[in-house]
């Protein structure tokens, strides 16, 4: 697909969150033998050294050149006052002179104590208030990482429709976001999201395509029978109606034929398409909701 700076990405992504680093290094090696181009880590993952070095292996191994590939990582939210550094640090991590995309993670602002997850004295997450620092701010600076050439292209992750509506409409934000990541699958469509994001020239990446931690979607009945229909796994359908839905799917596995599976996709007919939208009207259900003390997914744009 291509993107609203001109560059295309690839439709299905390896998605590396919960990926410890040897676990990682091989998902990663054997993903782009496997034929990926499009590789998904984040600072949070601590598996960005793992990324790199399958990326480096890969590339010697293959004799691939690095425009060949995509690679996006995430500014993670203790970091986003100073995302030059965090990126730096991200591509040194990397190995990389550059990403392809760089998102920020959440629209959340932590404070910044040199640890991930910065806590009060009570245990609570330590958040920088709205009006002290927010992902404008960020998103500002992130700009320059663009203009710079440190990453081909910007984006945002977790953000909402008054989130990005309020992004959007602050004045020196001069730049779309490329790419929105959110949480979408069959049990999460998102529907008027991927609409607004379509409309604005924002492409929808998918994280947790088959429902996150244990793959709840492959015991769904609606897919197993859709499964049987085509004569492949619930998990093919999943992937192959998120990208039915121009959307970007980022199957996270840690073994290889899974890896290798995930990559196919299967041309749905509409009313299956349908018959998967569907779904979410008997069962919906976010499942990736961090508790930090924000209401990050309600319908005010501040925090």
């Amino acid at each position: 697909m291509k993107l609203n700076t001109g560059a295309t990405i690839p439709v299905i992504g390896l998605g590396t969150w919960q990926s410890p680093d040897e676990e990682c290094y091989s998902a990663v090696l054997s993903a782009l033998h496997a034929g990926y181009r499009h590789i998904d880590t984040a600072r949070i993952y601590q598996n960005e050294e793992a990324v790199g070095k399958a990326v480096a292996q890969y590339l010697k191994e293959s004799g691939t050149s690095r425009d060949k590939l995509f690679i996006t990582t995430k500014l993670w939210c203790s970091e986003v006052q100073d995302p030059e550094k965090a990126l730096k640090e991200s591509l040194k991590r990397l190995n990389l002179e550059y990403v392809d995309l760089y998102l920020m993670h959440w629209p959340v602002s932590m404070v910044n104590r040199g640890d991930l997850f910065p806590k009060t004295a009570s245990g609570t997450t330590e958040i920088i208030p709205f009006d002290k620092w927010n992902y404008v701010e960020t998103y500002k600076i992130m700009q320059k990482l663009y203009k710079a050439g440190l990453t081909k292209a910007i984006g945002i992750s977790n953000f909402n429709i008054p989130k990005i509506d309020y992004l959007l409409a602050q004045s020196g934000v001069d730049v779309v976001p490329a790419c929105l990541q959110v949480e979408i699958h069959p049990y999460l469509p998102q529907f008027d999201l991927v609409d607004y994001c379509t409309k604005k020239g924002i492409l929808v990446e998918c994280y947790s395509p088959l429902g996150s931690t244990g793959a709840p979607l492959l015991k769904d009945p609606a897919l197993i029978k859709l499964g049987e229909k085509y004569g492949v796994s619930p998990a093919c359908i999943a992937i192959s109606w998120a990208v039915a839905r121009d959307t970007i799917p980022l199957p996270k596995s840690v073994h290889e034929e899974r890896i290798v599976s995930n990559l196919k996709v299967v041309d749905l007919a509409n009313e299956d398409i349908s018959l998967v939208d569907a779904v979410s009207k008997t069962t919906a259900k976010r499942l990736v909701k961090p508790e930090w003390g924000v209401d990050i997914f309600g319908d005010s744009a501040k925090l």
